[in-house]
């Protein structure tokens, strides 16, 4: 466990039962603030209600005591508030977003996406656990911690995406343009599940993505099969040799240099992820899956933290209605993504695909649909420690500690871009169906993610102080 300081003790307790008293008389005054914030859509992906949206946060973080603009961006605008602390005290930015996914088909939903609903203790609707309900849980415990203490203990700065589900394009220039007023500690994000024991996680790093679609062509129009086969080329064909030269059988992505990119795991990251080695009987079962996927790496956790990825999402051409068609299509299209990790580069990854695709099938398109850099803070950061303790003064149990998780988030806009260690602490439920239809949160987790919030603060508090004792003083 990272626990690098012995000096701080406790979190307050007494503070911390306080705060939980409140949350306990004001769980309804503050589902209904949820509400309110789930019934803004804010789909990105479609800009509806985005800018909309994004003032109403600013003003709530502007009621609450932060000094809260928009930061226009070529898309959405980003929300930047800042609440100052003791002199001296840590500066901790959290980060998450305010725009969602579409909502989809709503007749697959239960009840409508927008218009939230409480059944079985969970509140539905789009946006719920994805990702307002977690940020607003730490917007709600700040708001307690000045209530009860007349301010914060360690400066907060809130920086809300309006363009995550989009792969946050704009928000690496944007915080670049603001960089003097982000020179912070560490980084927070609470986005995700927990465990799917419901234990809490601290995650240090996360793989990139890279998404990408290759588009062959052959004759102008689909041709009879008997006629043309073998005569005029087969698009699909093209696509299946291609796919084939850049994974070998056994899982290895065969594109020159990708594997030569990743950087090797240290010794606390590997006994981390042997700790965390999950049961393959378990994924098989859990997944429904006859088997395990060949690749060359050992353990399952290898796989999923240190390894990149070359996924085939859709493979798409010719005739796919009843029975048979004996035609040669026209045109074919892969969609593809691969996840990197620590070392790879999105845009030197993308330069080796298109390499490989230039000398295996020069007349392929490609096309790129969006990347994030992989991200990783190192185990033993300072800060481990005291979050961990945070979790633990509200749980009463130590979180799991992940070195990398296998989805992508732009966290490497703080650790690449701009110098910061950056940890994630979700605080949804595991089965929070977040992108699909009925995503919720369950509200246990929404009120303990506010306590936990506010623990987390305290405790980093007392870390800065242990470490600035001078400033402690004044």
């Amino acid at each position: 466990m990272p626990e690098p300081f012995e000096t701080p003790g406790p979190v307050d307790a007494d503070l911390l039962a306080a705060i939980g008293r409140l949350v306990d008389e004001r769980r309804q005054r503050y589902l209904d603030r949820l509400c309110d914030y789930v019934r803004m859509p804010s789909v990105s992906a479609e800009d509806l209600g985005v800018a909309e949206t994004g003032a109403y946060i600013r003003d709530v973080l502007a009621d609450g005591g932060f000094d809260a603009r928009l930061l226009p961006t070529a898309g959405h605008p980003a929300v930047l508030a800042r609440r100052d602390g003791p002199p001296g005290s840590p500066h901790v930015v959290i980060y998450g977003h305010y725009d969602v996914q579409p909502a989809g088909d709503d007749a697959l939903w239960d009840s409508p996406p927008f218009e939230p609903a409480v059944r079985d203790g969970r509140l539905f609707g789009r946006g719920t656990a994805d990702n307002k309900g977690q940020h607003l849980a730490h917007v709600i415990a700040t708001e307690l911690l000045v209530e009860l203490t007349g301010g914060l203990p360690c400066t907060v700065t809130f920086v809300l995406d309006g363009e995550e589900e989009l792969g946050s394009p704009h928000l690496e220039p944007t915080l670049l343009a603001v960089r003097d007023q982000l020179a912070a500690d560490l980084v927070l994000v609470s986005d995700g599940p927990m465990d799917p024991a419901g234990r809490y996680q601290l995650v240090y790093g996360l793989r990139g993505v890279l998404a990408f679609e290759m588009s062959a062509t052959g004759a102008v129009r689909d041709l009879h099969s008997g006629h043309f086969g073998e005569i005029a080329p087969n698009p699909l064909w093209t696509l299946v040799h291609l796919l084939a030269s850049m994974k070998a059988a056994d899982g290895t992505i065969t594109i020159d240099g990708v594997n030569e990119l990743v950087a090797p795991m240290g010794e606390a990251e590997r006994a981390a992820m042997a700790a965390l080695e999950p049961d393959p009987a378990a994924v098989l079962a859990a997944t429904g899956a006859p088997e395990l996927a060949p690749s060359p790496a050992a353990t399952l956790n290898e796989r999923a933290m240190a390894r990149p990825t070359l996924t085939i999402n859709g493979l798409h051409g010719g005739y796919d209605g009843p029975k048979i068609k004996t035609v040669l299509p026209h045109t074919a299209v892969a969609k593809c993504d691969m996840r990197l990790v620590d070392g790879q580069d999105a845009d030197t990854v993308w330069r080796l695909v298109q390499e490989h695709v230039r000398r295996h099938a020069p007349g392929v398109r490609l096309t790129r649909h969006g990347a994030m850099h992989p991200s990783r803070t190192p185990m033993d950061t300072p800060y481990a420690g005291p979050v961990a303790r945070g979790v633990r003064a509200v749980t009463g149990q130590e979180p799991l500690h992940v070195p990398v998780a296998g989805g992508s988030l732009p966290m490497w806009v703080f650790t690449r871009s701009l110098g910061l260690p950056a940890l994630l602490l979700p605080f949804g439920n595991y089965d929070e169906a977040n992108h699909a239809p009925n995503e919720n949160l369950d509200l246990t987790c929404f009120y303990q993610g506010i306590r936990i919030s506010a623990a987390v603060l305290l405790a980093l508090a007392a870390e800065g102080r242990a470490r600035r004792p001078h400033a402690a003083a004044a």
